[in-house]
């Protein structure tokens, strides 16, 4: 059984892209900045240069931008286990933010809440919080680590979770679904390209297809806490999609 109420996790996943479409399409200033990122990068990814390392842009918060927030929540118990979605996206990043912090303020209210991400320790916890920090927001209190006990941290983590006290163990989501016999979330894009298609011809149809991929990867990610805890995994034909 899961150690926490699974009605009280939102599961989340992010996807990124970088803040403009290619290295050349950089500010001046933004392009010496990056030059001096790349140089340590390019030490270990062999066959780049520093305009095709640009392509790795979106992974880091100074660089990137979020296009969009999936959450998911689970409600009732046992095989009548319902995952409800919710997502954020769109090319106004400061709105999606905003929006997010707003749903996230309504329900944190009242009982301890968690947050669950695949990797959401190393990425997307801090990744939200940089960029809340860059557009002014406010960050949540759930979101804040500083100042915190360990223990004081509501934040889970499936990969984590996975390692079973194996620090040097990185597992991807798409691995982690297979060995465990739930479907892949990757059956349509994976997230080396998302730039590429968000940077595309038709970004409304882009930014659609990033959607239904990330909301896949929430779905994953909750499935795969569920299974490691022992929990009836939530039937797919529960799985709602919030507009």
């Amino acid at each position: 059984m899961s150690p926490v109420p699974v009605n009280n996790i939102l599961f989340l996943d992010i996807e990124t892209v970088s803040q403009f479409p290619a290295f050349s399409s950089l500010p001046e200033e933004w392009r010496k900045l990056w030059e001096i990122k790349s140089a340590s990068l390019l030490k270990h990814h062999e066959g780049y240069n520093t305009e095709t390392i640009y392509e790795r842009a979106g992974i880091y918060a100074e660089f990137g931008k979020i296009i969009c927030i999936s959450c998911g929540v689970i409600t009732g118990v046992g095989k009548e286990k319902k995952l409800l979605i919710k997502s954020f996206y769109g090319d106004n990043e400061t709105l999606l933010l905003q929006q997010f912090v707003d749903m996230l303020n309504r329900w944190c209210a009242g009982e301890e809440k968690f947050l669950c991400a695949h990797n959401g320790k190393e990425f997307d916890f801090p990744y939200i919080s940089r960029r809340m920090v860059i557009n002014g927001l406010e960050i949540p209190s759930i979101l804040r680590t500083a100042g915190k006990k360990p223990w004081e941290v509501t934040h889970l983590d499936t990969m984590e979770l996975w390692k079973f006290g194996d620090f040097k163990n990185f597992t991807s989501l798409v691995l982690l679904t297979q060995a465990l016999g739930i479907p892949s979330p990757k059956d349509d894009i994976d997230g080396s390209m998302v730039g590429e298609i968000y940077w595309g011809a038709d970004r409304e149809a882009g930014i659609k297809r990033i959607t239904e991929y990330c909301q896949k990867d929430v779905v994953a990610a909750a499935q795969v806490y569920l299974r490691i805890h022992g929990e009836t995994l939530i039937d797919q034909a529960n799985i709602e999609i919030k507009p």
